[in-house]
């Protein structure tokens, strides 16, 4: 009997995919692959974060990575999660210096990441995490605000509307929660194992990727988004 050939999926993005922060179980990412692993027929999850990218970073690199994961011959990753644009909104030097890759220069490089992305699978974008601005700058450089992650996070949503992609906001969300400077790094920009645990359970009960993974909704206390 031939078994049923998984569907992959890699998600492309910084450290926060990578789990930096998170030493109990790995991230949100890993938390994610665990999971889909556990199920009958779950989805095989390649992350592919690495610290300190930007949105030029993972453009240059993209390509490569979801070539080489297909598994079998002849055969691609049947989807694209993308988690990056943090990295993009800190500020060099001084609290008003000029940004790692600027507003504009961020939305029209995203666009054309989108177009390439969809001509290869189907592609779903995460919004982005609130830092702690009370311990910038992140390593004695880097000015991190939360004006400017909004600012940012409002780009991904405008691109993922025009490419009538799904996007799943993070932002709002975890502020509104009370504890949500608990659930981050002394570093000021980096999630700790409960920051990570909160973006999985938004993650893991997202409607789209749970349609993309022909999986069923499950119940939880963390509300869908």
């Amino acid at each position: 009997m031939l078994l049923a050939v998984p569907r992959k999926l890699i998600v492309l993005g910084d450290s926060g995919v990578y789990g930096w922060g998170d030493p109990e179980e790995g991230g949100w990412c890993e938390r994610l692959r665990r999971h889909w692993m556990g199920l009958p027929g779950g989805p095989v999850l390649y992350p592919l974060g690495v610290r300190g990218d930007g949105l030029e970073r993972v453009a240059a690199r993209w390509a490569s990575e979801f070539a080489c994961r297909g598994e079998l011959r002849r055969q691609q990753p049947q989807g694209i999660l993308l988690s990056v644009g943090l990295n993009d909104t800190a500020r060099i030097g001084r609290r008003d210096g000029r940004h790692q890759l600027d507003p504009e220069a961020f939305l029209f490089g995203l666009q054309q990441l989108l177009n390439q992305l969809k001509a290869a699978a189907p592609v779903l974008v995460l919004g982005l995490t609130p830092v702690d601005e009370h311990v910038m700058p992140f390593a004695d450089l880097l000015w991190y605000s939360n004006e400017h992650v909004r600012q940012y996070e409002a780009l991904l949503k405008e691109a993922c509307m025009e490419a009538d992609l799904p996007f799943l906001p993070l932002l709002d969300s975890l502020l509104a929660d009370p504890s949500w400077l608990q659930w981050i790094c002394p570093d000021g920009i980096h999630f700790n194992s409960e920051g990570h645990r909160q973006i999985y359970e938004r993650v893991r009960h997202w409607s789209p990727l749970l349609s993309w993974a022909n999986l069923q909704p499950t119940s939880a206390g963390t509300p869908l988004y």
